[in-house]
């Protein structure tokens, strides 16, 4: 088995009861092959960024995994699949939304993955509960270039 990286996540769903999606995906990554569930956020409400449709409920988890990256993001897809995502065009809303955020301190650029995840500094559904989870991994300027963007905590 490959060494332990600890590797972000970020959650998102507004199809379908979103809440239920996104703790059922919590689960299902926490039980991934070589992966243990480090840390999780609660859940968060946010208007669709670049999208449609309802509200999204969001959270960010950190995993350790040892699961390459690639390998990482065929086992979220294959959850992703699983709760019904479909893909019938760019950000149309979705059942689930599973995004490796960060690999470690890994740069991968390839057209499957990129990571760091190219819009994560600029979405406060990201950078919020990531603080919660790993503040030193965000600024208190990346958070005040965000707080114009709605944001609620959920109850959970």
């Amino acid at each position: 088995m490959r060494e332990s990286v600890i590797a972000t996540i970020g959650l998102g769903a507004n199809l379908g009861d979103a809440p239920a999606t996104v703790r059922a995906a919590i689960a299902a990554i926490a039980a991934l092959p070589q992966t243990a569930l480090v840390r999780a956020s609660r859940l968060y409400s946010s208007a669709p960024v670049d999208s449609s449709g309802p509200d999204y409920v969001n959270a960010v988890v950190q995993v350790g995994t040892g699961l390459s990256a690639p390998a990482l993001l065929a086992q979220l897809q294959n959850i992703e699949t699983a709760a019904g995502r479909e893909r019938p065009y760019r950000n149309a809303p979705r059942t689930l939304d599973l995004d490796v955020l960060l690999y470690g301190d890994a740069q991968i650029s390839s057209p499957p993955l990129t990571v760091p995840h190219p819009r994560m500094w600029q979405r406060a559904f990201v950078l919020r509960p990531l603080a919660e989870i790993a503040p030193a991994l965000v600024s208190p300027a990346a958070l005040t270039a965000v707080q114009d963007q709605m944001l609620h905590a959920l109850e959970n």
